[in-house]
């Protein structure tokens, strides 16, 4: 372009006017100058053909023929620099090029020649158009000459671009406007005027040195009694509302609210009087509210954009408005002769106060308002609380068919009219609205408190929300005003509580205002009225009884509320005295549950009441706390026999026949009916939120009914709250803890459906279903798809659900399987994908390997809990399929050297094997890797096809070296000399922790068998320690080997004396020692038994599982057969053992009879129900973590305790759990866990955020955790919390609640 000549002028002004005509329209549509400037800058981003365009070709030739070498030159250089040094991203290359170009001297003069010339090219296209211009302008006289008439319009023109028109309309042509507008012109002149003003560019207007004056001049023509004249200068604002700049259309809003103030303080106007209502059919007021709402609608859409504007701006805009809502009138003569103030007429046209809502939202314009509020307009909060005191002081001093009579009647005749209760009421809607949404901030709320006039006490907070409450029970339940289509959405109640549910959702908000004991009080003013007879209540009707049940819904779902609910402000629990929220709430549902009471009798209404305050009663005993705290109220059994009541009742509910008068009355009853019908179901299933509250379900007899409940909801998708697939999540894991919540799960068709749901994402559905898109391979061991379904099966698939949903059941193992027969029970999944042992079952899987590995996964997660591992090793051999699959998978290389093919499921298998073939802490044991390692030996870790396991897989091998300590001898010495009373217990317990805090490694071996032996031994005889009486037990040796033990059992025993020989506490000959102790235990704790006449397989016969706390003793009295026995015979009378012994209490006498039918453990229904409930108090993070995940507590406490965490912990850790649940008391074994929740804290955080804490808990042992590290928290832990836990843990052989 340097070559710049005559011939490619021509050439570039082709190729502008091209680009020009391709954007005229976007051009001609900017409203000012600077936008147009915009348009074009932004080309590239908004027009899809920018790069088509002939100029635009042309300077990109032209920088690739003047830069185009350097730039390549500048791209080498930061290539090879990447590769001498770090490595830099795309983007830092492109920014380090561009910013060598720009500043090399190559652009810096291709810049300043490019400059020069388009100068060239625009000046002559410039001369060009005015020439164009005056041969145009000259043709034009001559027309007008030509014709007779010469006026001309402001729309004539020879062009048909308005791009050119825009330039056209001169400053003479506004003065012309300007003078024409006035009140003395003609009115034809002033309407085309006007015509003329509304068809001028916004931007040429904002631009005249005129503009204030004619913006005046509107403002003043505004008072024009002819309509279409009005209508016309609207239409201008409107037109300028909508497409000017904010800096315009400030202007023309503030002269719009200056002058609608002017027009209310003038006493010329005829502005309608409370008295006489407004008519809006009349011409005056229709004039009004047209102002008023064109200037609310631009209320409504400013605060989306002036944002990008200057603060100046917005807090014009603000002030005005407040300026004019704050207009009052002279208040000397009587209310009913007052004239109405603009907040009237605001109301009417944006009755919830919209405006303000989105003016509050973004803190940008909210500090604006607040700061005007606070220093000037202060009245106009105060007015807002007047009002609402005024129309409470009116419902309770006037009958509401008083108040609402006017609505009754005439509908059609007054549909156009507002009468003074009417006006009255939407600003009292207008005022909630607006009252509520300045308490969601903190800002707003800080405004208060304020003074009244005629009230010598300031209106505080707590007094505003108390007035709220108070408006919920006295308020009209519906108010028929006929200019809303959704009258029912205004009535005083509904407008309230929506407001008090937008305060409950916003934390700090509620926290400040609602969370105290006054207005919590207010909520419960009608529920104690009622309870004392219904003629102490005559205001409250269901509908407001509902509301208020609504709002203590929404706070007893927030941990402070729940807590203010529980113990009120002063944290007092004691109901005798002063009756907490809870308690009241609690005492009434059940009422209304029990009794015929004369409350409410005969109304359709009823059973919402019902369902409505019982879902308050939800939310509190749906936690351990709260569950604990309604315990004495039976509530479950109320809901239970109300539910089965109201079954039969929707049951005798006749079929409505169309025609009939009582089609409608009998509909809205069976709604009402049915509705409580499911609502009692849903109440009853959140019992089972909680360990405790999931016995309480089971004694009811209705879990399997609840269960189906909650499949059925899940399968609708009718889950209303967002949280409440997380609260399902929870729930089905607690349900599928028990033996009796596995049958109902699999009764309700949740399994088979969660199966299916599988079976479709792993292999295929039932049905054929077109493929439009493949599936992409799965890159993971477990694919996305699947993930959901994994985690749920993990979560369903306890021992004690597996038990029931496997025991004694053989596999299916069919000659041949169809490609489409989806698995249906627990049964086939273990067929189909872990014992693979048949080529029929291998063909019939379309992707083998993924579904095998699956299978594996799955079958690794459920062999963590060992008695599940024992039994599928009883019933299925699994290790012996693992080891035929593994040596299938060998290849010979030589006549002497095999190798194993190492592929997923070698791998997979691999580390199946040597999990569940080898018993040992994280210390004890090494699982070998599931992933290849980079290099020349992706796997190094053995594999093998037969046992033993290689010993490469184990740790070092401990050896029994604890050495005598001399603090071992005053722990023995606390045994010398002792009395019966239990001074010696807290020095010995002093004492040990002492050891456990300095020397813990002491504490082990042999010496801690017979610190057990002395310990149980003197405390069993002194009888307030004991909790269980004393069993003669004359069993002998001799008469114990004629007897078996279960398959189970058996393999459970070779398993523990293959661990004790590792750790060498064990000797040759001690399978036939721990067996005799195994049959002892049986045949002694049968002794206590009771028998059940039950289907769940659990309760045929003795424990199920394997007893590793008897197996644990056995080690630690280093295989001692007779030590062993004897020990458990004495421990068995103390509390401690009725938790870490779990056969102890399987099916015992000692506990209710309602409880053994359910078979439910202690250990779950009283230890994890205490562990989730300090959980929550303790680590409300972990607490969450589990929630969010969908998985509870309880079950993996119920996984480590049952086993007494082998797997889990060191023996050394082992045996220090067992030592301090002994010595210190049952309750250790809950602060124990608690420990070990505050130990992982980080871990299931992040595994929380991976989505696989189930797995991460279950497969993966507690490396790091050392219990004697956690003295000093456990024994604050005990000074909180022990006598809670002691009260619950003693009350499991009366729990009759």
């Amino acid at each position: 372009m340097a070559q710049f000549s005559c011939e490619d002028e021509p050439v570039l002004q082709a190729m502008l006017k091209q680009l020009f005509q391709s954007v005229k329209e976007k051009i001609t549509g900017a409203p000012s100058l600077e936008c147009a400037e915009e348009i074009l800058l932004r080309l590239e981003e908004t027009d899809e053909n920018f790069h088509n365009y002939e100029f635009v070709k042309y300077l990109r030739q032209h920088i690739c023929d003047t830069l185009g070498s350097m730039i390549e030159e500048e791209m080498e250089k930061c290539v090879s620099d990447q590769k001498q040094g770090e490595e830099s991203g795309y983007d830092t290359v492109v920014q380090h090029v561009t910013k060598r170009t720009q500043e090399s001297k190559e652009y810096k003069e291709m810049m300043h020649s490019l400059k020069n010339v388009m100068m060239v090219v625009v000046e002559s296209m410039i001369n060009k158009f005015e020439e164009d211009e005056i041969r145009s302008q000259e043709r034009q006289r001559k027309i007008q000459k030509e014709k007779s008439n010469s006026y001309c319009t402001d729309n004539c023109s020879d062009s048909d671009s308005s791009f050119t028109q825009s330039y056209k309309f001169c400053q003479g042509k506004l003065q012309l406007i300007f003078d024409q507008l006035d009140p003395g012109q003609p009115k034809e002149v002033r309407y085309e005027a006007l015509q003329a003003l509304c068809s001028a560019p916004p931007s040429d207007i904002l631009n005249w040195e005129n503009w204030t004056a004619l913006c005046e001049k509107l403002t003043l023509s505004l008072s024009d009694p002819d309509p279409v004249f009005n209508d016309r200068i609207l239409k201008f604002y409107a037109q300028t509302f909508t497409l000017s700049p904010l800096h315009m259309t400030k202007e023309i809003y503030i002269s719009l609210a200056k002058y609608l103030e002017l027009h209310f303080l003038s006493r010329e106007n005829h502005i309608p009087t409370l008295s006489t209502g407004v008519d809006i059919t009349n011409p005056n007021v229709i004039r009004l509210l047209k102002k008023v709402r064109l200037l609310n609608d631009y209320q409504k859409e400013v605060s989306s954009f002036w944002i990008r504007h200057s603060e100046k701006y917005m807090e014009e805009i603000v002030e005005s408005t407040l300026s004019l809502l704050s207009v009052k009138h002279d208040q000397s003569h009587v209310i009913s002769q007052k004239i109405l103030d603009p907040i009237y007429f605001f109301a009417l046209v944006d009755t919830k106060a919209v405006w303000f809502k989105k003016w509050m939202h973004a803190y940008y314009s909210r500090t604006a308002v607040l700061k005007l509020l606070e220093k000037k307009y202060k009245s106009l909060i105060i007015t807002a609380v007047q009002q609402c005191v005024q129309y409470l002081e009116l419902c309770e001093a006037v009958k509401t068919d008083e108040i609402l009579g006017h609505s009754k009647h005439g509908m059609k005749q007054k549909s156009f009219y507002y009468s003074r209760q009417e006006l009255q009421y939407i600003y009292f809607i207008h005022s909630l609205c607006l009252l509520g949404r300045l308490l969601v901030y903190k800002q707003g709320r800080k405004l208060f408190p304020i003074k009244l006039k005629n009230r010598k006490d300031s209106v505080s907070l707590t007094n505003l929300l108390v007035l709220f409450t108070q408006l919920i029970c006295h308020s009209p339940n519906c108010v028929k005003l006929t200019s809303f289509a959704h009258s029912e959405n205004y009535s005083p109640a509904s407008m309230v509580t929506e407001v008090l549910r937008i305060l409950c959702d916003q934390k700090a908000c509620a926290v400040e205002c609602l969370y105290n004991n006054t207005v919590v009080e207010a909520l419960l003013q009608p529920i104690h009225s009622l309870m004392n007879g219904a003629e102490a209540a005559p205001h409250c009707s269901e509908t407001a009884l509902i509301h208020v049940a609504g709002i203590l819904e929404r706070v007893a779902s927030v941990e402070e509320g729940l807590t203010l609910l529980l113990y009120g402000e002063n944290m007092s629990s004691s109901e005798e005295e002063s009756p907490t929220g809870a308690h009241i709430i609690a005492k009434f549902s059940k009422k209304l549950l029990v009794e015929d009471s004369s409350i409410f009798s005969g109304s359709e209404l009823l059973p919402l009441v019902k369902g409505a305050l019982l879902s308050v009663c939800r939310q509190i005993y749906s936690t351990c706390e709260g569950l604990q705290a309604l315990l004495p109220y039976g509530l479950h059994e109320s809901i239970a026999q109300a539910w089965r009541k109201t079954s039969l009742l929707s049951g005798r509910i006749p079929t409505p026949v169309e025609g009939s008068d009582s089609v409608s009355s009998i509909s809205q009853k069976s709604l009402n009916i049915m509705a409580l019908e499911d609502n009692l179901l849903d109440d009853l299933l959140n019992f089972a939120a909680t360990p405790k509250g999931l016995l309480l379900l089971q004694r009811t007899g209705a879990i399997n009914e609840c269960v189906t409940f909650m499949f059925k909801q899940y399968a609708e998708k009718l889950q209303i709250h967002r949280e409440k697939k997380f609260v399902y999540g929870v729930l089905v894991v607690q349900v599928a803890s028990t033996a009796a919540g596995a049958v109902a799960l699999q009764n309700s068709g949740f399994i088979s459906a969660l199966l299916m749901e599988l079976w479709s994402n792993l292999e295929c559905g039932r049905d054929d279903v077109r493929v439009i898109h493949p599936k992409s391979t799965p890159v993971d061991p477990i694919d996305r798809s699947c993930q959901k379904s994994f985690l749920a099966l993990v979560n369903l698939l306890s021992f004690p659900a597996l038990y029931e949903l496997v025991g004694h059941q053989e596999l299916p193992d069919k000659a041949e399987y169809s490609l489409r027969e989806v698995p249906a029970c627990i049964i086939d999944i273990i067929d189909r994908l872990i014992i693979l042992n048949s080529e029929a079952k291998i063909c019939s899987l379309f992707n083998y390997e993924q579904s095998h590995i699956f299978g594996l996964r799955l079958l690794s997660v459920v062999c963590c809990n060992l008695d599940t591992l024992l039994l599928l090793e009883a019933q299925y051999q699994v290790s012996k399929v693992l080891l035929r699959a593994q040596e299938e998978n060998v290849i010979e290389t030589s006549e002497n050297h095999r190798d194993f093919i190492i592929d997923g499921l070698s791998v997979e298998r691999n580390h199946v094997l040597v999990r569940i073939n080898l018993i040992g802490g994280p210390s004890e044991r090494i699982l070998p890797p599931r992933m290849l390692e980079k290099g020349s030996d992706p796997y190094p870790w053995p594999m093998f096809s037969s046992f033993p396991v290689p010993y490469c897989y184990l740790s070092g091998i401990p050896g029994d070296d604890i050495k005598q300590d001399s603090d071992l001898g005053k722990l023995f010495s606390c045994f010398k000399g002792y009395d019966k009373q239990t001074e010696w217990i807290e020095n010995y317990r002093r004492q040990f922790c002492k050891m456990m805090k300095t020397k813990p490694d002491v504490i082990g071996g042999g010496t801690l068998g017979e610190l057990l032996e002395k310990f149980v031994l003197h405390i069993t005889e002194n009888p307030s320690e004991c909790y269980f009486p004393s069993v003669e037990y004359t069993a002998s040796d001799a008469s114990m080997k004629s007897g078996s033990l279960s398959s189970v059992q058996q393999l459970g025993l070779t398993m523990v004396v293959r661990y004790g020989k590792f750790l060498s506490l064990l000797k040759d000959g001690a399978e036939n020692d721990l067996a005799l102790v195994l049959k002892h235990c049986e045949k002694f704790l049968k002794q206590q038994q009771s028998p059940v006449n039950s289907s769940l397989l659990c309760l045929q016969a003795n424990y199920v599982g394997h007893d590793w706390f008897a197996s644990s003793l056995f080690l630690i009295m280093l295989g001692d057969r007779e030590r062993t026995i004897h020990f458990l015979q004495q421990f068995s009378r103390l509390l401690a053992s009725a938790f870490l012994w779990v056969p102890r209490l399987h099916i015992s006498k000692y506990l209710p009879v309602d409880n053994i039918d359910t078979g439910t453990h202690p250990i779950y229904f009283c230890s994890a129900h205490c562990v989730e409930m300090l959980l929550k108090a303790e680590l409300p993070l972990v607490y969450s973590a589990f929630h969010m995940s969908g998985f509870a507590p309880s079950q993996i406490f119920l996984q480590w305790t049952t086993q007494c965490f082998w797997n889990y912990l060191d023996w050394i850790e082992i045996c220090h759990y067992i030592a301090t649940c002994i010595f210190l008391g049952a309750d250790y074994q809950v602060y124990i866990c608690i420990a070990i929740f505050k130990h992982l804290q980080q871990d299931i955080l992040q595994h929380t955020q991976t989505q696989n804490l189930q797995v991460f808990l279950k497969e993966e042992a507690l490396c790091g955790f050392r219990v004697s590290n956690y003295y000093d928290y456990m024994e604050v832990l005990e000074q909180n919390y022990r006598p809670i836990l002691l009260r619950d843990m003693h009350g499991i052989r009366a729990q009759s609640t």
